[in-house]
């Protein structure tokens, strides 16, 4: 079945070409702070997308922006939504750190298997 997945700003246009040549549709979804598309912080139980995947980068909040990670994270793991952040595998333990308690919601994945990892979600 054809699902919905948001991306954050910046994801790999060969991963949205391949999702979409798969049949799924792909949105732009923002963290609040880019206009990308859809601010991920307005998910509800009746409009969220599928699955979101970016970089790890538009999800860490900086110490000036008024939304922390767990803020921009909030609507996510709130509605389980699966979100797939690259993040190459020698740096997952400090990105782990930056993150905090990870939720079951939020997965680390190296660039170079995201697409296997979508293709077992999807």
């Amino acid at each position: 079945m054809p699902k919905v997945i948001g991306y954050f700003e910046g994801t790999n246009p060969e991963w949205l070409t391949a999702l979409v040549a798969m049949g799924h549709s792909t949105l732009p979804v923002s963290n609040g702070y880019d206009g990308h598309g859809k601010n991920v912080r307005q998910y509800d139980a009746s409009n969220k997308d599928d699955v979101v995947i970016g970089y790890l980068h538009k999800v860490i909040s900086p110490p000036a922006w008024e939304a922390t990670t767990a803020d921009i994270l909030h609507s996510i793991v709130t509605y389980e939504i699966p979100c797939l952040l690259a993040v190459p595998e020698a740096h997952q333990a400090q990105a782990k750190a930056l993150l905090g308690k990870v939720p079951d919601s939020v997965l680390l994945v190296d660039p170079a298997r995201m697409m296997d990892e979508l293709r077992r979600l999807l």
